[in-house]
């Protein structure tokens, strides 16, 4: 097969303006607008920015990595594209928490899931937080623009088994199942979107959005770290940034402020906060790092005689929301029910065992079937989330207790899980609990899950959504920032990412940050050139 081209290495070629921090940066530079981080909410909004040609400049942390360095290994992925090496956890360990770090953030690494903010999630928002324009009707075309920009539609291509599977039980139950919508384009179905996809198919930040701004004028700096924001009283008035190596550890105590009319920043949650924190911003009502969020996730296998080959075909092509659309936020914990890709690292840790019941387990890896829940957090009162505080190096730590509310959620998606993998033919099931063994039956699953001792360390789990810590709210009692994301208190910073939201979604976030911030970069965009711009 011929080499397939990398665009963004011929953008590169062509003088895109693009520096790496590991080789020196300038003390000094100034800008319209800076936008910290280079994921969903940044990349929105450097090409809105930019197309109503406004000078911009991007801050990224991670290094950039294309196309040609996408191999579909997890041993170059993890360690390179994702944050702290895919190692990032709660404070007390209990869940794994994995993000992007790298040019182009998460969307380079996610699976592609693409759902609109539900609706009763717009509606709590508008009803608990004052977000009046966050209605169904108000916020559809914002959603519409994203989606034709990234070209997301429903899968079209048969589901692979894993996938199938899941609808194959659930409907068995009298369970709805519907395909996924995916942001990508002519996709090879390879299954590698969590490790950076080598054909550019996934219409990730890093094929669109960033390419869009840099053809524009806009200068990237990666390996670049966002220390600390200076403050004169209600403004901004300067970033402070220092280089690093892809480690993350600084190359010299050198830094590079950087001057702007706006300040934009789009770290993803856990990392904004942390940087708002660092900085001494002001939070008088206490907000800030609140009220942070992760779906948290429990996992079931499920053991066919057939060859089920989790690791290739499109990873998420099927789900269901029975259980979080029939589930009232004053009732027991919500759950989306979607399924699991497993390429052999992830599945060492999410088939659950180790030693000799770990190697029993992969004797069956290509037969497995793998699904998840993910927990709808944020709508209940026990259920108030997580807090990202700050280590003694200024580091993010994000403390996430796990409540019995959630941990009862946990056993109900184990034991639902398990129901459809029975359905669906499975001839045993593995939920990921330390307790969990290997179940012939549904009635035998049924019993043992109901015995679980439910508690932290106990339960496997996990999240790839991480939502929340600058909340938006219709006052400054209610969010650090405003509906516009811009904060309540510094009146030229904005907010431009999932830590927006003042609850978890209940669905993959990945188009809700999309359609939120599309709304906001473009009235930033006309209050600060006068100029109507959308996306193309």
């Amino acid at each position: 097969m011929s080499k397939l081209p990398d665009p963004f290495r011929e953008g590169l070629a062509r003088g895109w303006k693009a520096s790496n921090g590991e080789d020196g940066l300038p003390e000094q530079i100034q800008c319209d607008v800076v936008i910290v981080g280079s994921g969903a909410g940044a990349g929105i909004t450097a090409e809105l920015l930019t197309k109503a040609g406004l000078d911009v400049v991007l801050i990224e942390e991670g290094p950039l990595r294309t196309s040609s360095d996408f191999k579909q290994k997890e041993s170059d992925a993890y360690a390179t594209l994702y944050q702290e090496g895919a190692g990032r956890r709660t404070m007390d360990g209990a869940l794994t928490l994995l993000q992007g770090r790298c040019v182009g953030g998460t969307t380079v690494i996610n699976w592609t899931s693409s759902f609109r903010t539900p609706d009763s999630t717009l509606g709590y928002w508008q009803e608990r937080f004052g977000l009046k324009d966050f209605a169904v009707e108000a916020m559809a075309p914002w959603f519409e623009q994203a989606e034709r920009r990234l070209n997301v539609a429903p899968w079209a291509i048969p589901p692979n088994a894993n996938n199938e599977l899941l609808r194959t039980g659930a409907q068995k139950l009298g369970i709805e199942a519907h395909v996924i919508p995916r942001n990508v384009k002519a996709c090879y179905n390879l299954g590698s979107c969590g490790l950076g996809c080598p054909t550019n198919a996934k219409q990730s930040m890093l094929v669109t959005t960033i390419p869009s701004a840099l053809e524009s004028g806009a200068r990237l700096f990666y390996q670049t770290r966002a220390e600390q924001i200076e403050l004169d009283g209600d403004q901004v008035k300067a970033l402070v940034c220092a280089p690093i190596r892809i480690n993350g550890v600084k190359t010299s105590d050198k830094v590079m402020r950087v001057t702007a009319r706006h300040y934009v920043i789009s770290g993803g949650a856990i990392n904004s906060p942390a940087l708002l924190k660092r900085s001494k911003a002001p939070d008088p009502h206490d907000l800030l790092g609140k009220r942070t969020f992760l779906h948290p996730v429990a996992f079931s296998s499920g053991v066919f005689d057939q060859r089920i080959e989790g690791w290739n075909g499109a990873p998420q092509t099927i789900h269901s929301d029975h259980f979080v659309h029939n589930a009232p936020f004053n009732g027991p914990i919500g759950y989306k029910l979607e399924a699991t890709p497993i390429h052999p690292g992830l599945a060492s840790v999410l088939m659950g065992g180790y030693g000799k019941s770990l190697a029993e387990r992969f004797e069956t890896y290509p037969n497995t079937q793998m699904m998840l829940a993910l927990m709808r957090d944020g709508f209940h009162e026990e259920s108030q989330g997580g807090s990202v505080m700050l280590n003694v190096d200024g580091s993010p730590l994000l403390h996430y207790p796990l409540s019995d509310y959630v941990l009862a959620g946990f056993k109900q998606a184990l034991l639902t899980m398990a129901e459809i993998q029975f359905a669906a033919g499975a001839k045993k099931v593995i939920p990921l609990h330390e307790q969990g063994e290997a179940y012939t039956s549904w009635a035998q699953a049924k019993a043992a899950i109901g015995a679980f001792e439910m508690k932290p360390y106990y339960v496997g789990g996990g999240s790839a959504h991480i939502m929340g810590g600058c909340g938006m709210g219709g006052s400054e009692k209610l969010g650090v920032v405003r509906p516009d994301g811009v904060h309540w208190q510094l009146s030229n910073l904005s907010v431009h990412d999932g830590s927006l939201f003042p609850t978890s979604i209940g669905a993959n976030p990945q188009l809700s940050i999309y359609g939120i911030v599309n709304r906001m970069a473009t009235q930033l965009a006309k209050r600060l050139s006068g100029k109507d711009v959308a996306l193309a």
